[in-house]
């Protein structure tokens, strides 16, 4: 079975409510720059990785008279999501290169920091602000070990870049390296799939997340980053939010099924459940305030709300899910079901 992701996702306007969460949790920064003023582009060339193949961005071109404008109001911007705002620190620091991905649903632009003192780069992505992706980020933040740093001004996003090794490569050209531990891998493999169905994150396909490998005293230790939230639930299939279900995920699918058996796969999920839970509980006034945004919000179309928590319902066995109206309230439910019953929003 192969599964289908919806084609060019529709954008859902930032609302009043989740303005208002995103003010009073440090997500809102003010700055004259916009989405639609890296747009204003001339000209654009493929850019290349360091082995000569396509990477799907564009290098893009701009007319001389407004790139100091532009590469001005970045630097600000990067200055406001790394420092706090502080020029005086960033003086040093110059906007090398725009690049723009037209096939991905955001169409995002990645633009390339570069330190003059060291020649030392960063990223860092501006995007159309879509709902859906901002609760995507949001979720992430409060559940999983990561911390997402993103702002949000008008229809504009700001997001950090988050390193690593993109997944596709990774099990392209490292699951066959004898020096792998494929345990380990196959754990945090399992984790991750975890994590994206207890927040219905959908579209984990091997090209939309990232290995983190950190050197151990003995080993190495491995965590799978979710990059793209996109698909923040919107598909009404329940099965798009597992990871393991995607076929380009496939060969690590086996290595759970070669290397784990069945009582060691539930305790690795129920390890991870119970750090999300504490979690939650840790940050609970936070939570209460973004589900009673979220749960407000319409972040898919009605047919596909009703197709998910029909399926939430057969998985779960709870009638509970045909009460639901929103996405919000199916990610709601979800959660309460697989982490704590004591999640209570009013």
């Amino acid at each position: 079975m192969t599964l289908i992701i919806s084609k060019k996702k529709p954008f859902f306007p930032i609302s009043e409510n989740l303005r208002t969460y995103l003010n009073g949790y440090g997500r809102h920064s003010e700055f004259s720059l916009n989405y639609n003023d890296l747009l204003r582009y001339t000209d654009t060339f493929p850019l290349e990785d360091r082995y000569g193949k396509d990477t799907l961005w564009e290098t893009v071109i701009y007319p001389q008279h407004i790139v100091q404008e532009l590469h001005s109001a970045l630097s600000f911007i990067y200055a406001i999501l790394k420092m706090d705002g502080d020029k005086a620190l960033s003086k040093h620091l110059y906007i090398d290169r725009i690049d723009y991905c037209r096939f991905a649903n955001s169409k995002p632009f990645r633009i390339r920091v570069v330190n003059q003192f060291n020649d030392n780069y960063d990223y860092f992505y501006v995007k159309q602000a879509d709902a859906s992706r901002v609760y995507g980020l949001e979720l992430e933040h409060i559940l999983s070990p990561n911390r997402i740093n993103y702002l949000v001004y008008k229809d504009t996003l700001i997001e950090e870049h988050i390193a690593g090794i993109p997944g596709d490569t990774f099990i392209e050209t490292y699951l066959t390296r004898k020096d792998v531990n494929k345990v380990r891998i196959a754990k945090e493999f399992i984790k991750f799939n975890e994590r994206c169905f207890v927040k219905l994150l959908g579209d984990m396909r091997s090209y939309n997340y990232v290995i983190d490998i950190t050197p151990d005293f003995e080993d190495e230790q491995y965590r799978v980053r979710a990059i793209d939230f996109d698909q923040q639930s919107y598909e009404g299939r329940h099965k798009m939010y597992l990871a393991q279900f995607f076929k380009e995920n496939n060969a690590v699918v086996e290595l759970v099924q070669n290397l784990i058996n069945p009582e060691t796969l539930a305790q690795y999920q129920l390890e991870e459940r119970t750090l999300m839970s504490r979690r939650v509980r840790q940050a609970h006034q936070r939570m209460h305030h973004l589900m009673s945004s979220m749960r407000k919000d319409t972040l898919s179309k009605p047919e596909k709300v009703t197709q998910l928590k029909q399926e939430m319902k057969d998985y779960h066995n709870e009638e509970r899910f045909l009460q639901c109206k929103t996405m919000g309230d199916i990610v709601y439910l979800n959660m309460q079901l697989l982490l704590v019953e004591n999640l209570k929003v009013d």
